[in-house]
This record gives structure tokens, sequence and C-alpha cells, in this order.
């Protein structure tokens, strides 16, 4: 028969406050461990985006349809914010250090 050791509360409480203490005493191994668990999940998570890049069928992607009413009215107020912009270089501010 398999004998089975029952985990007691106490026993995680004991674990888990010990846990602070241990990575407090060992700083920098504990910074070597968490740098290589961000390198190794950031290393999955660019993996896994190169492969969902490499199965996408050009053919199922939308082309991309250029507007050009759009463009121009999105051109026409760019231009007219920055005439505005322009306009603040001419305008004569008063110093209200300096009466």
């Amino acid at each position: 028969m398999i004998n089975i050791k029952k985990i007691k509360l106490k026993d995680i409480k004991k674990f888990l406050g010990k846990i602070p203490l241990t990575l407090g005493k060992n700083a920098f191994f504990s910074f070597l461990g968490l740098f290589a668990l961000c390198l190794i999940i950031g290393g999955f998570v660019v993996y896994k985006n190169y492969l969902s890049l490499e199965e996408v069928d050009p053919q199922t992607v939308k082309q991309f349809k250029f507007h050009s009413k759009t463009y121009q009215e999105v051109l026409d107020i760019w231009q007219e914010k920055e005439g505005k912009l322009k306009e603040t270089d001419f305008k004569y501010y008063p110093d209200p250090f300096n009466p």
C-alpha cells in the first residue's frame, strides 16, 4: 500500500512564512532566478507569436483598401491643428514675474 502523508495547514503556513526570509537572505540568487523565469516566459511568448505569424494564409487576410476621402479629412484636421500651434509662436505673452 502507498503511504500518503497528510498535509496540514500549519505546515503550509510555516513553509509560506519561510519564503520571504529565504528570498531576503539570498536576494542576488532570487533576482537571478526571477530573471531566468522572465527570460523563459518571454522566449515562449516570442516563439508562440512567431509561429502564429507563419500560419497566416495571405488569401484569407482582407486586403487594405485606401479611402482617399477619409485621408483628406484627417489631413485637413491635422493641418488646421498645426496652423493653430504655429499661431502661438507669434502671440505675445506678458511675463508675470517682471511687471
